[in-house]
């Protein structure tokens, strides 16, 4: 009788590691095994010293993963050490570790990605690593088989990025395939204005946050204003300005945003997968992004089902021999990418 195929889901933020486990309890008969997220070289010894706290390779995004592990009672494999998979399935490509490198690989989208910068230009021309372009370049490492997309306008998007059609697949993405299965969830308040944050100066861009805070107030007009804070952003500072400029707010750090959003009046949000569900839901949306351009690239709706669709795509790739060479790419980059840094 043949050996179960052993499967290793590579997690990240809570979010991916739910999307992990979602997708692994429809893939049948496999031993499923699951990692924080994780990196080698000179990024791997910088997350060892715990100087990437605010990334998914460290801080409140690694104890929330290992929580949920061992709530949901997941087999753990640390860095992925205790097996020589069938099949990796991860949440993000911008890096990928030495010991995934050559094996079958299915990339899931996550979620909203980044707009395309500067940095996602000298990643993509220069060759510069991945990961300093965050989820702008999501996609671009070509080293998985198939690519697990949100919608047919993310199809589209990530085409036009440089993507390989031939390797993508519009199955939706668990989470954001059900939206309005929110809109009775229960929360304390009701017709508020509901603020959600992004950890743009965390992630090393621009944010006016004094002036994001006024307009904040100006469009609440007296109404009640609810702040719900990014993980990833350093909340002693976001609080302090919040409570200077919009005193009578509300401040989360934690739960679940769905709920908030599925009570407020007006959602505002800066760049956040959030806005999905607030346009879902049929909220007053005031955003950073392009709302006309969010509604091309909203996530199929097929009422929960996505998990499944992901799934099935990875029984076929399982299926198929492995990679005959790691692509050449992966070893050829120029200078600009040193082999320390290579993800």
């Amino acid at each position: 009788m043949p050996e179960k195929p052993s499967v290793l889901f590579i997690c990240g933020s809570l979010n991916q590691t739910i999307m992990m486990h979602k997708i692994s309890q429809q893939m049948g008969d496999i031993d499923s095994f699951f990692t924080p997220y994780y990196a080698d070289g000179l990024v791997g010894v910088l997350a060892k010293m715990h100087m990437l706290q605010a990334t998914i390779l460290g801080g409140r995004h690694r104890r929330e993963t290992m929580n949920y592990i061992n709530t949901h009672q997941l087999l753990p494999d640390l860095r992925g050490k205790r097996n020589d998979y069938d099949l990796v399935v991860t949440c993000s490509d911008l890096i990928i570790q030495k010991n995934i490198r050559g094996k079958r690989l299915v990339l899931v989208q996550e979620g909203m990605t980044e707009p395309e910068g500067l940095a996602f230009q000298l990643v993509k021309y220069l060759r510069f690593p991945r990961y300093l372009a965050n989820t702008a370049a999501t996609g671009l490492s070509d080293a998985y088989q198939v690519f697990c997309v949100a919608s047919d306008g993310y199809r589209d998007l990530f085409v036009k990025k440089g993507v390989k059609p031939s390797k993508i697949a519009i199955t939706g993405i668990p989470n954001f395939d059900d939206l309005t299965a929110v809109k009775d969830a229960d929360f304390p308040y009701h017709d508020y204005v509901l603020v959600a944050t992004s950890p743009l100066r965390e992630t090393g861009q621009f944010d006016n946050r004094p002036t994001f805070i006024k307009h904040c107030v100006k469009i609440a007009a007296g109404r009640q204003v609810i702040f719900k804070l990014h993980p990833m952003e350093k909340a002693r500072r976001a609080w302090r300005e919040i409570h200077r400029l919009a005193p009578e707010a509300k401040i989360y750090r934690r739960g679940d945003i769905n709920p908030m959003i599925a009570n407020a009046s007006v959602v505002i949000t800066q760049r956040s997968t959030c806005t999905f569900v607030a346009m879902a839901l049929g909220k007053e949306v005031h955003s950073y992004l392009d709302l006309e351009k969010v509604r091309t690239l909203m996530p199929i709706q097929n009422g929960g089902t996505s998990a499944s669709n992901i799934a099935a795509v990875c029984q076929q790739v399982l299926q198929r021999p492995l990679p005959v060479t790691v692509q050449l790419h992966t070893w050829l980059r120029p200078l600009t990418e040193w082999k320390i840094f290579q993800g």
